[in-house]
Parts: C-alpha cells; sequence; structure tokens
C-alpha cells in the first residue's frame, strides 16, 4: 500500500482526495462569500444610491441584512450539525454526509443565479442554503483529519489542504474576474452598457461556475475517501446521535485543555470570519473601491494566503501552535485597529496582504492545533461539531453585532471595534492556556 502513515493505515491517494475538498468547496467563501456575491447584492440592492431595503415590513441597511441573513444560517446549521455528527459516529457515514451537505450548498449557488433586487427573500434563502450546505459540509470534513494523520503530521497536512483551497479558488477567481473586466473576450457586447450594468449582467453566471466546481472536484474526494466502520447499537440511530452528544459534553466538563481551547477559538472566530465576509462591504462602501478593483485585492489575499499558511506551520514547529495562534491574533488586533483609519485604495492593499498572511496561519493552525488535542478520540466527527459549533456561534455573535453597529451609526467603522475585542477576549484565553498546551502541541 502506498501509505503516508502506518498510523492511520491512510494511502497517499486518500489524503490527495481529503485535500481535493478543499480545492471544491474555497471557491464558495471567495467568489460567493467574499468577492463578487457580495458586490453583485449590493448593486442590486441599491437604487439611485439608496442603499436601504425592505424586507417583511421592516427596512435594513442593505449590508446589515446580509449580515444577519448569513448569521441566521450559521444559527441553522449550529442547531443541525451535532445530532448528524453523532449519528455520523456511530453509523460510520461521515462521507455520506460530506456529500449531502457538498450537494445542498452547490444547488444553491447554483439557484443564485436567478436572484434579483426584485426577490430578495428567495435570494437571501439561497444565500442561507449555500452557506449552510458549506459550513455542515466542513464539519464531516475536518473529522477526518485526524483519522488521515498522525499529530505530528497534522499541522502540515492541515496547511497544505488550505493551500490546496486558496490555490484552486484563486484559479477559479482568475477566470471570473477575467469574464467581468474582459466580457467581449467571451463574446459579451459592451456597447450601450454601464459598468455596473455589465456587472450585473455577467456576475450571475459565476455562480453557476461555483457550484460546478465545488460539486465537480468534490467527486474526488467522494471517490478516494473511505468510510470508517461505526458502531453497533441498539434502538433508533437518531436517539444514538443525541446520546453521543450529551456523551461529548459530559466528557468536556472534565477535558479543562479542550474547554478553554474552545472558548478561545470561539472568539477568534467571531474576529477572523467577520473580517472575511464583511471586507468587500467595507471596500465598497468605506473607502469606495470599483468592484473590479476589489476582486483583484481578495485574489492578492488568496495567493498571500497560501505563503501564510506555511508559514504558520512552520512557526508553530519552532515555538509551539499556541505561540504561534498569539502571535497571529496579535496581528489581528493591530489589522483591526489600522482598519479603523484606513481612506485610500493603497492602504486598503496593503491592509488586504497582511489579511492574507495571517489569514491562511490562523485557520490552518486552529484547526489542526484543535485535532492534535483529539489524539486517541475515536469519535472524531461528535467532537469537530463542538468545534464547528464554536466557530458558527462566534460567527453568529459577530455578524449580529457587526451589522446591529452598523445599522445603529451607518458607518462600518465604528463595528470595527468589536472586532478588537473579540481578538484581545480570545489573545487572553489562549494565554491562560499556555502552560497546559507546552507539552500537547
Amino acid at each position: 500500500m502506498n501509505s503516508t502513515s502506518a498510523v492511520t493505515g491512510y494511502s497517499s491517494r486518500e489524503r490527495l482526495g481529503w485535500y481535493f475538498y478543499d480545492w471544491a468547496n474555497s471557491s464558495y467563501p471567495l467568489v460567493i462569500n467574499t468577492a463578487i456575491f457580495p458586490l453583485y447584492y449590493a448593486a442590486v440592492t441599491t437604487t439611485n444610491g439608496d442603499k436601504n431595503v425592505t424586507l417583511f415590513g421592516a427596512c435594513f441597511l442593505n449590508s446589515a441584512l446580509y449580515s444577519y441573513a448569513i448569521a441566521l444560517s450559521f444559527v441553522l446549521v449550529s442547531l443541525i450539525t451535532p445530532l448528524l455528527s453523532g449519528i455520523a459516529d456511530y453509523s460510520g457515514k461521515k462521507k455520506l454526509f460530506l456529500r449531502i451537505f457538498c450537494t445542498i450548498g452547490s444547488i444553491a449557488c447554483a439557484s443564485l443565479f436567478f436572484f434579483t433586487g426584485n426577490a430578495l427573500a428567495t435570494g437571501l434563502l439561497s444565500v442561507m442554503l449555500a452557506s449552510i450546505g458549506f459550513s455542515g459540509s466542513l464539519v464531516f470534513y475536518n473529522a477526518f483529519l485526524p483519522e488521515i494523520a498522525p499529530p505530528d503530521e497534522q499541522d502540515a497536512v492541515s496547511a497544505r489542504g488550505f493551500s490546496m483551497g486558496y490555490a484552486g479558488s484563486s484559479l477559479l477567481l482568475i477566470f471570473c474576474l477575467s469574464l467581468i473586466l474582459k466580457p467581449t473576450l467571451y463574446g459579451i457586447t459592451t456597447e450601450g452598457r454601464t459598468d455596473t450594468e455589465l456587472f450585473v449582467l455577467i456576475a450571475p453566471w459565476t455562480f453557476l461556475l461555483v457550484a460546478l466546481w465545488w460539486q465537480g472536484f468534490a467527486q474526488i474526494t467522494f471517490r478516494r475517501l473511505r468510510e470508517r466502520e461505526g458502531r453497533v447499537i441498539e434502538g433508533n440511530i437518531v436517539t444514538a446521535g443525541f446520546r453521543e452528544l450529551r456523551t461529548v459534553w459530559v466528557a468536556l466538563q472534565s477535558q479543562r485543555t479542550l474547554k478553554l481551547y474552545l472558548a478561545a477559538f470561539f472568539c477568534i472566530s467571531m474576529g477572523v470570519q467577520t473580517v472575511i465576509l464583511m471586507s468587500t462591504f467595507f471596500g465598497e462602501q468605506e473607502i469606495h473601491m470599483a468592484s473590479g478593483e476589489l476582486i483583484g485585492v481578495l485574489l492578492l489575499l488568496q495567493f498571500v494566503a497560501i505563503g501564510g499558511s506555511y508559514f504558520f506551520s512552520w512557526l508553530s514547529k519552532r515555538i509551539g501552535n499556541i505561540p504561534a495562534l498569539m502571535a497571529a491574533v496579535v496581528l489581528w488586533i493591530c489589522i483591526c485597529i489600522s482598519a479603523r483609519f484606513i481612506t485610500s485604495s493603497a492602504e486598503f492593499y496593503i491592509l488586504s496582504a497582511l489579511v492574507g498572511i495571517v489569514l491562511g496561519g490562523t485557520q490552518s493552525l486552529a484547526r489542526s492545533t484543535y485535532s492534535k488535542l483529539l489524539d486517541g478520540i475515536r469519535d472524531t466527527a461528535s467532537y469537530f461539531s463542538f468545534y464547528d459549533i464554536c466557530e458558527k456561534t462566534g460567527i453568529i455573535v459577530g455578524m449580529f453585532s457587526y451589522g446591529g453597529i452598523t445599522d445603529l451609526t451607518g458607518s462600518m467603522r465604528n463595528a470595527i471595534v468589536a472586532l478588537v475585542v473579540f481578538f484581545l477576549i480570545g489573545l487572553l484565553l489562549l494565554i491562560r492556556l499556555l502552560p497546559s498546551m507546552r507539552a500537547k502541541a
């Protein structure tokens, strides 16, 4: 067998299949969450410069409503994935649930092709379903990590997965960017149309491309990963899933290191994910950058993030996982404080490059550090569901805070203060965790 780990028995072919899901699904957070859809959403929900929208009789700032919709999708994910992960551990069906959520997400992405400002509720429903599909699939995808690599390899394997994701999504974004900036190359007539009109015409096709990319490359993952055996149980498997969740919850009460790490991860996720999800709106509304320029900035961020993930993997070997994460959080705090005061496109470019460096490292290290803490634990899907709950709940709090402050004050700059607070609390928790983690990470 072409094995990469005698400990786990996984072959390099199987591990490559795991990497390819990052390659497949990362097009969604880049194109849909960050680069193109937020700009499209802003364009179709702005009328003569008015960014206020009405939904179910209530008036919202368009960016605030978007943040609420994303937050609500994470509420739903947090409610359903703990049950499903427990069932997956008992039934040995992690790959099946990965496939189900991937399919939901990619179909929802394709349905965004039909989104217009006149169908706000339907469009936001598609946004929420795509978010649920993406987030739900990651619970089961991440749960494979401790099964495909021993603890001493997990930092590197996690970093390689994120790097594959950044590379794959960047390639798709380059094509999407060429489609938007050079439509004549693809036979699209530009005469008589403004830049905004062209963007609104072309952008929906990129949503279809994301759906095809996500579902298409995910087939490599589904063919190469294999299911592990579940456990023989008595009674209904759904009931068994609830019992498994209760067992994990009880176990966490006596695992101080895991509890403290999850609390720190919760706070850090509030900041990191809110920055990722709202950065495009910030560039468009506060810095007044053009759509093509913003997409170019995000493409730069993606390539820098590849190097960032490997840099922090190297740094963790030199100083340990927790100190490396602490360094990343300090950089996040500096970035947020700087963002409060930037006014030019050049400053936004520089700040985005810094975000790219720290983004890749934070996401990769956070996942691999938690995976190391699960060494010897069999029910990885259930434990990773708690990891996912912390991340999603953090996003919920972050997005509602960001949207609420923006709605109340009319400025996204004021909401940045909340992000600084989130990162500071996460840093303090990591400091408390440092003594007990030195021997483990």
